[in-house]
């Protein structure tokens, strides 16, 4: 019998060594497989891998394809791999995991050095693991027992997730998921958040920067701590050297810049046509109710990743954005200059008791005033918080101020703010170009173009005098005398007298239709609506697309209707347009996620005047810019020699009608001024009425709103791909009516003058 050789302690070791490594083996299998049964909880299915849940914000995109805002939950939206920069790519891989394309998830190298060294440098995960973690794992647990399944599970859905995606689609699913703070979610929103770029115009120190975020987004996030976002990009691209993606020479230079962030925050109160959006938003919600998805459900904006493509021009918008801050900038500081010696301020013409009155009905609009009550607080309880200091934020043209107001005075500080709404309109189209609802939509949400309904002044007066021309056969040489006209108590409904007074009270001679609307002449106005009767008048205004109830009485002759922006100018629209009323258009189409359309839209037109007729009226509104309220847009020149040398700043010398209006004690001042191919019209005034410029140089509508559409167009202009027209407006074939009144503007009493007299504009 062989006698057994004694076992040595090493052997013994080496044993061991293997049962441990094939037990770990058999463990690891044993895990994995009880881990895909779901015996450790339940794992996404193949439809759940197939299409991971997201949220994708939709987008509002402008007819020059730039993306104006969105509407999220997550503010996330999807690029394709070919829209990845390869520097992008290449910082992801070289910091995240440079084995990835050698892996099929688990990178079990990696995994291993981990484990040796106590996860002091890491847990090794790879980019499939870590966009397991974020599509499945909803919060990492702090149990290191429920840890370690989490893990064990992600590790699991990393195997499935390469086994159903390729490589290139898992990097894209990563980069559109993960969130970069700052409610950019996903690549797409990161890079056009912090740099103002596409992805695929990203640089390589911008793509690292990015990618160093992806390590903790809240602890390295440049609008917080730029120099240690700045150290962590400059280590990925140390990382990038190493994968030898850069040389050093390159990562040297690049380590050197600055971060130079452009940031655009895509809140849903930052960004530009804030307003429209809002505008959009509503009519999102009212298209929703009325088209169900084919399956029944309910469109979703926030989650489904529409596309609503506009007709605003986001180079039109950001010059009118432009152009209203600028104007409104100077003009408030004059405005504050006037209150120093206003006792009530900012209020005029005001008792105490309407006042107080005033400035109740303001607290009960407030959310302060709305959440108390809501929670059960008594009217007492409620009153007494708006007098008690708090700390907030309030508006200025400076930038948002941080401070310690009551509640109340911080009311009463808002209605000194001048407010103003500017819309443009292509009047063939009826597309909106632009549309500036307010100064800022985070303080003042309230919308001045279709919201707001202001007494519109001289600006309704084109409607009588295309209602005069189209029913009396007048022409715009015709002379009417500029004297005292009275409309006797019982016509039209009247209680008494109706005698309108021009401003300044200035008479006598005869005026021509062009000469009486270029400057406002009131008189002329009632002895026009006189003979063609207020009902007509109105009658021409709905045909026009006024949408507002307008009563049929002879003051609306001097535009003491409230209306909207939105009306005033797409019913001026139909004079340029040949007669041809278009409906303001807004929205071009709706796509769902994958670009199926699901709505087009179609412009709503109709007849409503003769080529002859609109184009007279169109020359009657340039006799304003010519020689009357809007004169101070031109300059002299051989296009107009009827014009002085005007010393203003805007110096046009091409074709613009236009009107200006304001109203009594300078409350409201407009301007509505038309150029073949855009039609734009502006107002200014503050919250209350009551709240006004106490002179009226100041306070109408040339020195208001007229300089707010000089600043954005001097803008369109200068951009010469915008194609903005400086022609003349076509004159209809066969056309006969008198246009020529010159003599008569030589000949008009007063002279130069007087045409250049801005007070005529006011109606009273």
């Amino acid at each position: 019998m062989t006698k057994k050789t004694p076992k040595t302690g090493a052997h013994k070791i080496t044993k061991w060594i293997w049962k441990l490594f094939f037990g770990r083996l058999v463990f690891s299998f044993l895990v994995f497989l009880l881990a895909s049964l779901g015996v450790f909880g339940q794992l996404p299915t193949f439809e759940e891998l197939e299409n991971p849940e997201s949220n994708l914000a939709t987008e509002v995109i402008s007819i020059d394809g730039k993306t104006l805002g969105k509407y999220y939950r997550e503010n996330r939206t999807p690029v394709k791999f070919s829209e990845l920069p390869e520097n992008l790519i290449q910082a992801l891989v070289a910091t995240e995991d440079e084995r990835y394309y050698e892996h099929s998830g688990i990178d079990f190298q990696g995994t291993a050095r981990a484990a040796l060294k106590f996860g002091k440098d890491g847990g090794a995960s790879t980019i499939t693991q870590q966009l397991a973690k974020m599509l499945f794992t909803k919060t990492a647990s702090n149990n290191i027992f429920k840890r370690l399944n989490q893990k064990v599970k992600e590790w699991v859905i990393a195997i499935r997730l390469e086994k159903q995606y390729t490589k290139n689609e898992i990097i894209t699913m990563y980069f559109n998921k993960y969130d970069f703070g700052h409610a950019a979610v996903g690549i797409r929103s990161a890079s056009r958040i912090y740099f103002g770029k596409e992805p695929n115009e990203l640089d390589i120190e911008q793509s690292a920067m990015l990618v160093g975020m992806l390590k903790n987004s809240s602890l390295y996030n440049p609008m917080r701590r730029s120099a240690l976002v700045e150290q962590r990009r400059n280590v990925v691209l140390k990382q990038m050297v190493r994968s030898e993606f850069i040389n050093e020479k390159v990562k040297d230079s690049l380590q050197k810049l600055p971060l130079e962030l452009d940031i655009n925050l895509e809140g849903h109160s930052d960004g530009t046509a804030t307003y429209f959006r809002e505008y959009v938003r509503e009519f999102m919600r009212k298209w929703i109710s009325k088209n169900p998805k084919p399956n029944g459900e309910s469109y979703n904006i926030y989650r489904d990743g529409l596309k609503i493509y506009v007709t605003l021009d986001s180079r039109l918008q950001h010059n009118a954005e432009e152009a209203m801050t600028e104007h409104l900038t100077n003009l408030q500081q004059i405005f504050y200059k006037q209150q120093k010696s206003n006792k009530t301020a900012p209020f005029y013409d005001l008792e105490e008791e309407q006042i107080a009155s005033t400035m109740k009905s303001a607290m009960k609009r407030s959310d302060r005033w709305r959440k108390m009550k809501a929670q059960g607080a008594s009217i007492k309880d409620i009153e007494a918080s708006f007098y008690v200091e708090t700390p907030m934020r309030v508006f200025s043209w400076k930038g948002d101020i941080d401070t310690v107001l009551t509640p109340y005075d911080s009311i009463r500080y808002n209605k000194y703010i001048l407010q103003s709404g500017l819309l443009s309109t292509d009047p063939s189209t009826g597309h909106v170009k632009a549309w500036v609802g307010g100064i800022d939509y985070k303080h003042f949400q309230y919308d001045h173009v279709k919201q707001g309904k202001r007494q519109v002044g001289s600006t309704f007066k084109p409607f009588l005098y295309a209602t005069a021309i189209n029913q009396l056969g007048l022409s715009p040489c015709d002379e009417f005398p500029n004297t005292p006209y009275t409309i006797p108590a019982g016509k039209y409904h009247l209680a008494e007298d109706w005698t309108p007074r021009n401003a300044g009270d200035e008479y006598g001679g005869l005026r021509s239709l062009k000469s009486a609307l270029a400057n406002s002449i009131n008189v002329i106005s009632a002895n026009l609506i006189d003979k063609t009767t207020p009902q007509n008048v109105v009658k021409m205004a709905k045909n026009l697309g006024v949408e507002s109830d307008l009563i049929a009485v002879p003051s609306i002759a001097l535009g003491t209707v409230d209306l909207s922006l939105y009306e005033m100018v797409g019913a001026l629209n139909t004079f340029a347009n040949k007669g041809m009323y278009v409906k303001p258009m807004m929205l071009l189409r709706i796509e769902d996620k994958n670009g199926t359309i699901l709505e087009e839209f179609m412009p709503e037109t109709k007849e409503v005047l003769s080529e002859s007729i609109a184009y007279t009226t169109i020359n009657l509104m340039e006799g304003v810019t010519r020689y009357g309220s809007g004169v101070r847009l031109r300059t002299s020149g051989a296009k107009y020699p009827d014009n002085v040398a005007t010393g203003y700043p805007y110096q046009f010398d091409n074709p613009i009608a236009g009107k200006t209006g304001t109203t009594q004690n300078q409350s409201d001042g407009w301007f509505m001024g038309l150029v073949p191919n855009l039609s734009t019209g502006v107002w200014v005034g503050a919250e209350d009425r009551s709240v006004h410029f106490v002179d009226l140089s100041r306070g109408q509508g040339a020195s208001m709103a007229l300089p707010i559409w000089a600043l954005y167009m001097k803008r369109n202009y200068a951009d010469e791909d915008l194609n903005i027209s400086k022609e003349a407006f076509e004159e209809p074939e066969n056309f006969s009516i008198n246009l020529d009144c010159s003599k008569e503007i030589e000949e008009d009493e007063g002279g130069e003058q007087k045409q250049l007299n801005l007070n005529d504009e006011i109606d009273f």
